[in-house]
């Protein structure tokens, strides 16, 4: 045994020693060739390009609380609550953003891409789309608004760019392609969803919240909103609100301070008693007096003591849209304007009856 640790010591001495006799510097050592790479390939001045055009569009969201120093004190002090992304929607300063960027904020600080701060007021929002409206008073030179496309023409596979701020890292670009289209996420609005949303496999993280998902002609096609992980980091699935419901909405928000919803004038009843009832849609619990569904003929429940004395009538389609809950429903509704016409397809004691409601505006 001796001798086995004998000859592993003499042969590590050897080896120490060729190693210090081996020189450790080369003085006459100079700098490698820089070998030059030729040109960007079409490609990458391409993404070069979208970027430098759009990336001034994008603007850094600073959620902010004020605390009290003590509950004896007036001084205040400001907290971070949160940080987030955003684009220049025009020349006025109007910003579009994630409502939850910016919800129960007590001030809101937005940093251009040229790193000027400004205070920002909340114009609007729709909580139902994850979707608000912010505005700051910047000269109009310094604002470059965003260039807005369309996204009833997207295809999977096509490549998209998204620009934000994810961890607070500013004027950050990722890239990737649309993974699916028409896919349904939770609202941050209970029992309602959002629908016909851009999934995407281009880096999202917390911080890209209300940035731009754009197309490789750099228009804007959706607004990132959320993404799919255990982690809470990119895990290579994101969703964006796409920019044609961001068309119909925005304008609206910066006209009315809401968005002007099309409705029949009715109340309905809650999921839970549509499924005890074992209904095959939505029941009108109640239906308001002089509405567009009265004029068209609906009628609510009726309820005398703990006994229905008349059952409502219950939603099968809205045009040719099959509805089986309330979220349904709105979300045809959504789809026209106030003063459209649609065709209600409904249950009344056993029969299936068809009418035609001209939509009203409602909250």
């Amino acid at each position: 045994m001796i001798g086995v640790w004998s000859l592993v010591f003499l042969l590590a001495w050897t080896l120490v020693r060729q190693t210090r006799s081996a020189p450790l510097r080369d003085p006459q050592i100079e700098a490698r060739p820089v070998i030059p790479r030729g040109d960007l390939s079409a490609g990458e001045q391409a993404t070069v390009q979208l970027f430098a055009q759009t990336s001034p569009s994008v603007v850094y969201i600073t959620n902010i609380e004020y605390s009290r120093v003590s509950l004896f004190s007036l001084d205040v002090f400001k907290i971070p609550k949160g940080t987030g992304s955003g684009f220049i929607y025009d020349r006025q300063g109007y910003i579009v953003t994630n409502f939850h960027v910016v919800a129960g904020s007590s001030a809101i600080e937005v940093t251009l891409a040229d790193h000027s701060r400004w205070e920002a007021h909340v114009v609007g929002y729709e909580m139902d789309k994850d979707l608000a409206v912010i505005k700051i008073d910047a000269p109009s030179e310094q604002l470059k608004p965003i260039i807005v496309g369309s996204s009833n023409d997207l295809q999977v596979g096509q490549k998209v760019f998204a620009i934000g701020n994810p961890f607070g890292w500013d004027q950050t670009l990722t890239t990737g392609i649309v993974s699916a289209l028409g896919r349904q996420i939770d609202s941050i609005v209970e029992g309602r969803t959002i629908r016909d949303v851009i999934q995407t496999d281009a880096a999202i993280n917390p911080g890209n919240s209300g940035g731009p998902l754009l197309d490789s002609s750099g228009r804007l096609i959706g607004v990132n909103t959320q993404i799919a992980s255990p982690s809470g980091a990119s895990a290579g699935i994101g969703f964006a609100v796409p920019v044609d419901t961001v068309n119909r909405i925005v304008p609206q928000i910066i006209k009315y301070g809401h968005v002007i919803r099309p409705g029949l004038g009715v109340r309905i009843a809650p999921d839970w008693v549509t499924k005890r009832l074992d209904l095959p849609g939505p029941l009108l619990d109640t239906v308001t007096t002089n509405s567009a569904a009265a004029k068209a003929g609906l009628r609510g429940t009726i309820v005398q003591g703990r006994r229905i004395r008349q059952l409502g009538d219950v939603i099968l389609r809205v045009d040719d849209r099959e509805i089986k809950q309330e979220d349904d429903l709105l979300d045809a509704l959504e789809r026209h304007a106030v003063g459209d016409e649609a065709t209600v397809t409904y249950l009344r004691e056993d029969k299936v009856t068809t009418t035609r409601v001209i939509l009203q505006q409602v909250r």
